[in-house]
Order: C-alpha cells, then sequence, then structure tokens
C-alpha cells in the first residue's frame, strides 16, 4: 500500500512499517503497539534519539527509526520527519481504532522537573503543547523542535494531545515530557476488554 508517507506495510497484530523518502530527508519507522519497550534508534541527533528511546520504553512500544537527513543545514527536517512518520505509523498500527481504551495520561517527575500527558488517540488531530525550556539546545537538538515534535505527532498520528511541565533543568523536563507523552499512550492504545471490539465513543465511530 502507497500513501503520502511512501510505502506502508501493516498488520493485523498492531503494527505498522512506514518508509517515507523526499529530497530532504529518508526515514523509516517501524512500530509494534503490543511490544516490550525495545528500541532501535538512529536520528543523526542523539538527544532526539534518547527522548524517542525514552518514550517507546515507556509506552511499552517496540520501535525501530532509522533516519538520514540534512543535518548539514540543521536538524529540523530531520526531526520533523521522523514525528511525522512515526504518527502515521502509529495510526496505521491502531487500524480503525475500535476496542482501544483511547484516553490516556501520566504524569512523570524527574528529579526537580515535573510532566503530564493526557492524550486522546480516537483520531482528532491536535496539539497543546506548555513546556517552557530555559536555554536553546540540549546537546544537538534545538529546544525549540519539542513542541513541533508533539504538534507533528498529533497531525498525522490522529491524536489529541496536551502535553505541560516545569523545570529547572532542560534535560529533565524534556525526558520527563516524553516519558509522560509515552506512558500516555500507553494506557491510550490498550485493548479494552469490556468494548468487546465496539468503538469508544458514543457516535458509534471514530473520526
Amino acid at each position: 500500500m502507497t500513501s503520502n508517507f511512501g510505502t506502508v506495510v501493516a498488520s493485523g497484530d498492531r503494527s505498522a512499517t512506514i518508509t517515507r523518502a523526499t529530497r530532504e530527508t529518508t526515514i523509516t519507522v517501524t512500530l509494534h503497539l503490543d511490544g516490550s519497550g525495545r528500541t532501535e534508534i538512529d536520528t543523526g541527533v542523539g538527544f532526539f534519539d534518547h527522548l524517542m528511546s525514552a518514550m517507546a520504553h515507556h509506552a511499552l512500544f517496540d520501535l525501530e527509526v532509522a533516519a538520514t537527513g540534512d543535518l548539514l543545514v540543521d536538524e529540523h527536517h530531520t526531526v520533523e520527519d521522523v514525528a511525522l512518520v512515526f504518527g502515521a505509523a502509529l495510526a496505521r498500527a491502531l487500524g480503525d481504532r475500535s476496542g482501544i481504551v483511547r484516553f490516556g495520561d501520566a504524569s512523570v517527575p524527574m528529579d526537580e522537573s515535573v510532566a503530564t500527558a493526557v492524550v486522546d488517540v480516537g483520531g482528532r488531530p491536535y496539539a497543546v503543547v506548555d513546556v517552557p525550556f530555559r536555554g536553546k539546545r540540549a546537546g544537538k537538538l534545538p529546544l525549540e523542535l519539542i513542541d513541533h515534535v508533539f504538534e507533528s505527532i498529533a497531525r498525522t498520528g490522529g491524536v489529541t494531545l496536551n502535553v505541560k511541565g516545569r523545570g529547572r533543568n532542560d534535560h529533565h523536563l524534556a525526558e520527563a515530557a516524553f516519558k509522560a507523552f509515552g506512558r500516555a499512550l500507553r494506557e491510550a492504545v490498550e485493548v479494552d476488554p469490556r468494548r468487546a471490539g465496539a468503538p469508544a465513543s458514543t457516535k458509534g465511530v471514530l473520526e
């Protein structure tokens, strides 16, 4: 199957592989929702790899990301495109989203920092991000891209998300935010046996 995200392979075991290639980046993401938190992530932006690994570990997703991009220009295209492809893989792996819990929330502390994430994976893309950083970068990652990562995942993943946090150390704050997001996703994508395969919506359909 093909889409505007390139080659898509999906299966009934809630997994997806998507490859997207442009003149700026080539990204392949393989996502298994019912995993154990195993990750292999290489984007060329070390701190971003760390954040995505933390998110997947706490979501109990198996996640593989291979990315090459125009890092000689800057990190923006690579980070944005990884987020877009991850969101698309999440949407594909969720299928029609029937029978899932749908909503999730989590708060995670890291030393002096704390972050809270609230998500709805019901197909409605919207992002509110309030994670104020003190500096400009953590490692090779421009911290202004954190908002953009969450916004991009929301857009292609069909996720409504609210992520908020406070802290004095930018590394701690960013990591707490991604861990909280992972924990919230873990709860939201779980299959709810009481739903018996029905969508978690009074309308009878998720859209």
